[in-house]
């Protein structure tokens, strides 16, 4: 599980769409303003990390063209000495989105493809379940998360160990969510799918055209969207989960298969070098690297993702971004999260040409959030409204603890008196379906253990809970989270199908019995 697959839910409302002009000069923010608040900024980057609120931070300021602020905070794994610095290498999660839209929008600006180039005319393997989506699906649906596609849909092919171009060959076997371009549904595959898509006419993989189209280009160095560049970096961060309230690097996430949603790696030092191109509209170190137009469509509000949970404001989501009409303003952002341990932020102020990245080596937590939205109170209020950290470590906190707390209840106790399980051999078999291929379940000593993903590579014990329900435990970071696991019996005494519980968040999670 990761915290990709628990985004908030939308709430409908009415806003004007305002795109601001590219050329527009930047508003005025007062130098000692600014200063004052970068002061504060450090001290409570500062104060969180001697808090034990995460392990490290590395932070990013750019102003009007110029770094302003770059900075690293605590350590890079808890209990070690290792100091984060600006060069500190981070995951960066789903920061990776609106990095990858500015990957896209350079090949757009060099007339490579459009952002309404149709996905059947540059990877015509790829389907959805019905044949008018597939045929008309474009660039811009997937970066904007309107293609019908549900939002965990491959997340959990991923999980139990596909590769990319098997996840994104199995999308075509998942219902859709809503109507084509009619709903949001936050897709890590179908970015990803867009991603590699519009990378197909150049002939190279998607990896190397980030790296050509933009991290060569801005000198970012430390920079890549392989998981194997990010651990040849010495200096690089732990990822970290809270294990009886400690901070614990305890788990490790190779996100290669969603590369282009959540597989980039960097640090402080490059991404505000991102920023300076990103806040001159294409523009960097005086060089126009990619066309205004081209860019600026990735900030275009196309989808409602409600109300921002915290300050209330009005979210839609562009290409790869959100775009933001809060309580300063038009903002454009983005949030990464691994629930294994990674949680980042980008937020920009257009009309003030203001940018921050905050990276963090530890889930769950607001720290990204809360001191972002601190730093823009100071910016533009001179003050601090209120604990935007507590509210925003309210909002994370609650993605797993409530779920993991009724898992628990549901599970507390077997019925008395519990229906006894039936002898191993009626479970024991071969299970299949074409989205998750096979699940096979055997006998092992006194329990039974499941295997799926590509050779049974991922396994799991079953422990019998009543009848024909058993429980597993398959996530990491929530060991404690007990999982249904159901089989339907035959007639003959024979399992004919099995639910799996942690593969049914699409409700394709029932495999029928084959072979015997």
């Amino acid at each position: 599980m990761r915290l990709d697959r628990r985004h908030w839910r939308i709430w409908a409302f009415i806003a004007a769409t305002v795109l601001w002009p590219h050329a527009a000069p930047a508003d005025t923010i007062a130098p000692e303003r600014l200063a004052a608040a970068l002061s504060k900024l450090e001290a409570l980057a500062q104060g969180l990390v001697a808090d034990g609120a995460v392990p490290g931070l590395a932070i990013a300021v750019v102003h009007d063209d110029e770094v302003v602020f770059l900075k690293g905070f605590g350590h890079r794994e808890a209990g070690r000495p290792e100091a984060v610095d600006a060069d500190t290498v981070f995951q960066i999660a789903s920061l990776s989105k609106p990095v990858s839209a500015t990957v896209v929008a350079a090949l757009v600006s060099d007339g490579i493809v459009s952002w309404d180039s149709k996905i059947a005319d540059l990877d015509p393997a790829f389907r959805l379940a019905d044949p008018y989506p597939t045929s008309q699906l474009t660039i811009r649906d997937l970066f904007s998360h309107r293609s019908g596609l549900p939002g965990t849909a491959g997340d959990d092919l991923e999980d139990i160990g596909y590769d990319r171009a098997e996840i994104l060959h199995r999308l075509r076997f998942v219902p859709p969510s809503s109507s084509f371009r009619a709903g949001y549904s936050y897709s890590n595959f179908g970015l990803t799918e867009g991603a590699i898509a519009a990378a197909m006419p150049t002939g190279k993989s998607w990896e190397d055209v980030a790296e050509e189209k933009l991290y060569r280009p801005l000198g970012m160095a430390s920079t890549s969207s392989r998981h194997a560049d990010f651990v040849k970096h010495a200096d690089r961060a732990a990822l970290h989960i809270r294990v009886d309230g400690a901070w614990v690097a305890k788990i490790k996430r190779d996100p290669d298969a969603q590369a282009p949603a959540g597989g980039v790696s960097s640090n402080a030092r490059d991404l505000s070098q991102w920023l300076r191109l990103i806040l001159g509209s294409g523009v960097y170190a005086g060089k126009t690297l990619i066309a205004a137009d081209a860019l600026d469509q990735t900030h275009v509000p196309l989808m409602t993702r409600g109300n921002n949970p915290v300050s209330g404001g009005a979210s839609f989501y562009g290409l790869g971004w959100n775009v933001e009409f809060g309580r300063h303003g038009l903002s454009w952002g983005h949030a990464g999260a691994f629930s294994v341990g990674a949680r980042t932020l980008v937020t920009v102020f257009p009309k003030e040409r203001l940018g921050i990245v905050i990276l963090a080596n530890a889930f769950p937590t607001g720290v990204p959030e809360g001191l972002s939205d601190n730093f823009a109170d100071l910016v533009f209020e001179g003050s601090v409204e209120k604990d935007w950290v507590k509210a925003w470590d309210g909002i994370y906190a609650g993605m797993f603890g409530p779920a993991v707390e009724a898992a628990k209840a549901t599970y507390a106790a077997p019925p008395s008196p519990a229906t006894p399980a039936r002898p191993a051999s009626a479970y024991a078999g071969r299970y299949a379906n074409d989205f998750f291929g096979d699940a096979v379940v055997s006998s092992a000593g006194d329990g039974l253990v499941l295997k799926v993903g590509p050779a049974g590579i991922r396994s799991t014990s079953l422990t019998h809970f009543d009848g024909d329900l058993f429980l597993t435990y398959p996530d990491a970071e929530t060991p404690d989270r007990p999982t249904g696991v159901s089989f339907v019996v035959g007639p003959d005494g024979k399992a004919s199908a099995i639910t799996i519980g942690f593969l049914d968040d699409n409700h394709l999670g029932t495999l029928r019995r084959v072979g015997d």
